[in-house]
């Protein structure tokens, strides 16, 4: 039996291994179906392959190809022209920009997982906002079969569409290199406690995914990315880590679109926004993450009840010294929520990290803190209405 590390630290992490990974190229027989290999990254026009998702033989064949791309290849694809019409993407760009406006208007509060507050704007959960502003708009933008395809090809069917509008305008800076949901949106310290096989399962579970709203030219600062990082095991303890990223700054592509492209890539691939160094040049995208239908639990369970009926004798419990600091923490994580997402990011946004506080945080500060029953009800009461707001 083969040992392989159980667990990755940061300071396991090898940069001339990474190195070496991300200087492979890839082949024209990799990608067969491609209309052009650009950086190592397969373009498909989807003006001559649109025909293809009609037949289902050649529908997989093609499916099957973006998988393997996803994961065993350079981890990232472009649809060009996944969308036959943009006049659907002019029609939801006006919802989005009215969007927008309200939210500036309203002082609502804001955040950004990997870039700083206010050098861009951003729409959570667009998907629902657009469905529910503008019904028939939503309708001409996601019927579209090439976005369904690739989904399935690398989630199966019955995947979970959420998306988000990020517009940076002039002069908004790049993001630092890192990688995505889910074990990217965890602190270091975080991640090196989930086992090495969650590591790899991770990147399993989502795909991400970008629709260009406007022509975007390398100036405008489509996103930085490094083809084949995706294959780097340890690489969510390593994103961090300077000499990584000094790595990636050096050998990191990026690609024009165009309205109405749309591209597409594993979430454990190294990349970052690029800097918007153009003059006039809005760069408007709609960032898809679109997850596994197999992310779920079995059972509907209400923790927040759970969390409110066992404060008190856990609390009385742990004042006794009836339970060492293992045992409460066993006790809390059978009963409270450990994970930040699903939220409603805007009034439960990232503002102290990558994610919000847990309701497994939340229950045991207030049991070590002595908090009382009313304080820790008013307090369970106010982080589930911004969960749920």
């Amino acid at each position: 039996m083969t040992r392989r590390p159980a667990y990755y630290s940061q300071a396991d992490c090898d940069p001339l291994k990474f190195a070496d990974l991300v200087q492979r190229s890839l082949s024209r027989e990799d990608a067969p179906n491609a209309s052009a290999l650009r950086a190592n990254i397969p373009v498909y026009d989807m003006t001559g392959l649109r025909d293809v998702l009609d037949v289902p033989a050649r529908r997989r064949d093609l499916m099957a190809e973006w998988a393997r791309v996803l994961k065993d290849g350079p981890g990232v694809l472009v649809l060009a022209a996944a969308y036959a019409d943009t006049a659907a993407l002019d029609a939801a760009t006006e919802v989005y920009d009215r969007l927008i406006d309200e939210a500036r208007r309203s002082d609502a509060p804001g955040a950004d997982h990997f870039a700083a507050a206010g050098s861009n704007d951003r729409i959570w959960n667009s998907l629902q906002k657009l469905c529910l502003a503008a019904p028939e708009v939503f309708l001409g933008y996601f019927a579209n079969p090439a976005i369904d395809a690739v989904c399935e090809a690398w989630l199966g069917p019955n995947y979970q569409m959420t998306a988000q509008i990020n517009l940076v305008h002039p002069g908004g800076q790049a993001q630092q290199a890192h990688r995505d949901y889910h074990l990217g949106f965890q602190t270091a310290e975080v991640s090196a406690t989930y086992p090495a096989h969650v590591h790899d399962l991770s990147p399993l579970m989502t795909l991400q995914g970008g629709i260009a709203h406007c022509n975007m030219p390398v100036k405008s600062g489509p996103t930085k990315l490094l083809p084949f990082s995706q294959l780097y095991r340890p690489g969510y303890a390593a994103w961090r880590r300077e000499d990584f990223r000094d790595l990636f700054e050096r050998h990191h592509v990026q690609l024009p679109l165009d309205k109405g492209d749309a591209l597409f890539f594993n979430p454990a691939l190294f990349h970052a926004a690029g800097a918007n160094s153009s003059a006039d040049i809005h760069r408007m995208v709609n960032l898809l993450q679109v997850s596994s239908a197999f992310g779920r639990a079995m059972e509907a369970v209400d923790r927040t009840a759970m969390c409110a009926a066992v404060f008190a004798p856990l609390q009385r419990a742990w004042d006794r010294g009836e339970l060492s600091e293992p045992e409460l923490d066993a006790a809390i994580a059978a009963t409270a929520e450990g994970y930040s997402f699903p939220t409603n990011l805007d009034t439960d946004p990232p503002t102290d990290g990558l994610a919000p506080q847990t309701q497994q945080a939340l229950l045991k500060a207030a049991v070590t803190e002595g908090w009382g029953s009313d304080r820790f009800r008013a307090a369970l009461t106010t982080q589930d209405a911004r969960r749920r707001a």
